[in-house]
């Protein structure tokens, strides 16, 4: 797949309950799962690639549902580029599998997230 840098590439919801989640959107609209331990699974055959998290409860904002994430060839370029228009770093650069992310509020409040494969 060609990624674009800076276009959307993921989208990610949350969940207290993957399993229960994982169901619904299997059966309305056939999506398929691939499951990355117990808390993350992505989704399949929706048009655009995504992903549920599980969070508590608590954690839950609808500030970060559903999560954007867009693709970067040079994460570090856009986080200071994301700081310097008048973002909120609200987590700073981590790795996960298949990549690094960070995250962040937009001057309005809105969370998003921007990801590299490198």
């Amino acid at each position: 797949m060609s990624r674009h840098h800076h276009g959307i590439d993921y989208i990610e919801l949350v969940t207290d309950d993957l399993d229960s989640t994982k169901a619904f959107y299997g059966a309305a609209f056939g999506w398929t799962f691939v499951d990355y331990g117990p808390e993350y699974a992505s989704f399949e055959n929706a048009g655009i690639d995504g992903g549920f998290r599980v969070v508590d409860p608590e954690e839950f904002s609808a500030g970060d549902n559903p999560l954007i994430v867009l693709y970067s060839s040079d994460l570090e370029a856009s986080q200071r580029r994301v700081e310097q228009a008048g973002a909120t770093i609200t987590e700073e650069i981590f790795s996960f599998p298949g990549g690094r992310r960070f995250h962040f509020r937009d001057p309005r409040g809105n969370g998003l997230a921007v990801w590299s494969d490198s």
